[in-house]
This record gives structure tokens, C-alpha cells and sequence, in this order.
């Protein structure tokens, strides 16, 4: 087993277009002691789950990451798997799931990432943190795959830049020193 950038497993898949992408896994750290952090949409197919990958890989295991939704698929939608394997992420394992499923875990911080999961979001034992960043639903995206991946990439960009950038702050608020 290869270990990459951030504890990643270093996997490769064969592209449609006969290219071979390689992409790190990173599992959820079961680790009850560190803080939890639930990214919540509606469906838990695609906002959610590139947000929990791009938000794992960035954590560095510093915290847990996990999605859900409030009216879930069932399924992760393909194009988001394929958006997040082009930056080298892999959340080809990831399940849709319902949140209540968390409803009995100590939850620290809770982001929302649509609207009508801001809505429904209920309060989680031992939340302490609420942040709605509302995104385009890609899934929304009209025409063939090869018309929706580039909506795919937009979003997934957006969400790497916000998420991103949360995880830094979360980093940078860990090392300072505690009085």
C-alpha cells in the first residue's frame, strides 16, 4: 500500500476517455475523541460529499468529516466521484445517508451547504458550530455528462476554495497556544 500527501492510500482508476487517474483515499478517522463535523445537503449525492472529501483530505486528521442529508439518494452521483478523482481525491466509498443517522453523535459543528437543508437541519448533541455555505446543485445540470461536468467542476471548485480555506483556519486556531 502507497501512502501519499496526508496519510492518503494512493489508488488508480482507469478514466472513460482511456486515461488513467490516480487519487488518494482518505478514510473517516475513527477517532471519537477528535470533533465531529457533519456537512448536511438535501439528496447526500454530490455538494455534500465533495465537501466531506475536500474537507477530509484538508483536516489532515485533525477532526472527523462525514455528510448527510435530509432526504437522502441512496446513491453518490457518478460525476462527483469523477470531479473529485480529477483533483486526486477518491469518494467512490462514501454512501448517501439520512442524518439522523448522526442524531446520537456528538456533532461539533454542522455546515450546511443548500438551502433546504439549513431548513431542516436539526440540532445535533453537543453542537456548538452552525455555518450554511450554499452551493449550485450540479445534479441540477441539464444535457448529456459530457454537457454536466463542467457544472460539476465549478461547484467542486467553489467548495474546494471554501472548505479549503475552513480547514487552514481550523489548523491555524489548533496551534495557537492555549492560556
Amino acid at each position: 500500500m502507497l501512502r501519499g500527501p496526508r496519510n492518503g492510500v494512493l489508488r488508480s482508476i482507469p478514466h472513460a476517455r482511456g486515461i488513467l487517474i490516480s487519487y488518494f483515499t482518505y478514510p473517516m478517522n475513527n477517532d471519537s475523541s477528535l470533533p465531529l463535523v457533519l456537512v448536511l445537503c438535501t439528496g447526500n449525492s454530490c455538494r455534500s460529499h465533495m465537501a466531506e472529501g475536500i474537507l477530509r483530505a484538508a483536516a489532515k486528521s485533525h477532526f472527523r468529516v462525514a455528510s448527510a442529508g435530509s432526504k437522502p439518494t441512496g446513491f453518490v452521483h457518478p460525476l462527483a466521484i469523477q470531479a473529485l478523482a480529477e483533483i486526486g481525491l477518491d469518494i467512490s466509498g462514501h454512501t448517501s445517508k439520512h442524518m439522523n443517522y448522526f442524531l446520537q453523535e456528538p456533532v461539533e459543528t454542522v455546515i450546511t451547504v443548500c438551502g433546504k437543508a439549513d431548513q431542516a437541519c436539526p440540532m445535533f448533541p453537543g453542537q456548538l458550530n452552525r455555518h450554511h455555505w450554499g452551493f449550485d446543485d450540479p445534479a441540477q445540470a441539464a444535457g448529456t455528462p459530457d454537457e454536466q461536468m463542467p457544472v460539476f467542476r465549478r461547484v467542486r471548485d467553489e467548495i474546494r476554495r471554501v472548505f479549503e480555506a475552513y480547514a487552514s483556519g481550523r489548523l491555524d486556531e489548533s496551534k495557537r497556544p492555549t492560556a
